[in-house]
């Protein structure tokens, strides 16, 4: 088992090969057949096959089991890369799977953090406790994708399904995980054009709320 990186990425501009993920995570959360094809054809050489496969990985917490398994299927096939024999990136141990769960669940919400757990708890405990170690720790912990990379594509994945809750806190998160306003402006603006005009106009007015404008 490789343990999760901890260094903390700051992303002060969108790069090209970012943000071509981050349209990636979007369509494969909510695009066409099509779409998902066109994408994964469109990062072949382009992004770095890790990263691909890692936002393949968190789509199936974002869209569902059934997306992340057709998206897989397709890259395999489009990218002609076969699958690691066994997968070194994996937290299986429970305990770190839960301490790397609420580190980065807390990077993530900052101030928010404690009232999340309480409101999530209250919702039920068992979808707090699946937050923290199957969602943030198994999942978005994993090393070859860096934290703040991640949450753009968790917003482009939360716009493309018109959560307008989840995406608002992972506006705050991206900043929290360390990219920077011109970034996240930038992230938004990439998966614009997937997206009704009444959506672009209702995110870009939830952005300028969490910027305080």
């Amino acid at each position: 088992m490789t343990t999760p990186d901890t260094a903390h990425v700051i992303l002060s501009s969108l790069d090209d090969e970012t943000a071509a993920l981050v349209h990636l995570a979007a369509v494969l959360a909510g695009g066409s057949e099509q779409q998902m094809r066109q994408a994964l054809t469109a990062v072949v050489g382009t992004v770095r096959t890790v990263w691909v496969e890692e936002v393949i990985l968190q789509t199936s917490l974002f869209a569902g089991f059934p997306r992340a398994l057709n998206s897989a299927r397709e890259w395999r096939r489009i990218s002609g890369v076969q699958a690691p024999g066994h997968d070194d990136y994996a937290i299986d141990d429970p305990a770190l799977r839960q301490s790397q769960g609420e580190r980065t669940c807390s990077t993530v919400y900052g101030r928010f953090y404690d009232r999340l757990r309480v409101n999530i708890h209250d919702l039920h405990p068992a979808l707090d406790r699946w937050m923290v170690e199957e969602g943030y720790g198994k999942v978005l912990s994993r090393a070859p994708l860096d934290l703040a990379r991640r949450e753009l594509c968790v917003m482009a994945a939360c716009a493309i399904a018109k959560q307008d809750r989840q995406l608002h806190s992972h506006l705050h998160g991206a900043l929290h995980a360390g990219a920077s306003e011109a970034t996240v402006s930038s992230a938004l603006n990439v998966i614009a054009p997937l997206l009704d005009a009444d959506d672009v106009a209702r995110y870009q007015g939830l952005w300028a709320r969490v910027l305080g404008k």
